[in-house]
């Protein structure tokens, strides 16, 4: 996931230049996760055989959540699959965390 905000009219060859620029490799098979200043709109890049797949998302209402961006700075993090369906919902990760038992 960009650790900064991304200017969301960038397409294929920029957001993988962008990648290259933090000396990854964006046809490695990971996803790269772009996320605009406003934080309604998210852009993921990723290789697949043959080619690159960008998928897009805007939310409808309210913004993707504001920790996104863990610092300032060029970079990117990784982060798991469930962290991955909650932001591409919406949801805080911090709402959504539930003890993994009940207690009886």
């Amino acid at each position: 996931m960009a650790q900064h905000p991304t200017d969301m009219r960038m397409g294929v060859n920029c957001l993988s230049g962008q990648v290259r620029m933090v000396g990854l490799d964006p046809s490695n098979g990971d996803v790269y996760i772009f996320v605009g200043k406003s934080r309604q709109v998210m852009k993921i890049l990723h290789w697949e055989h043959g080619g690159y797949v960008v998928y897009y998302k805007r939310l409808e209402e309210g913004r993707f959540h504001p920790r996104i961006f863990l610092r300032q700075g060029v970079g990117f993090r990784s982060m798991r699959w469930s962290e991955l369906v909650l932001l591409m919902e919406g949801i805080s990760p911090k709402v959504a965390r539930r003890h993994r038992y009940e207690k009886g």
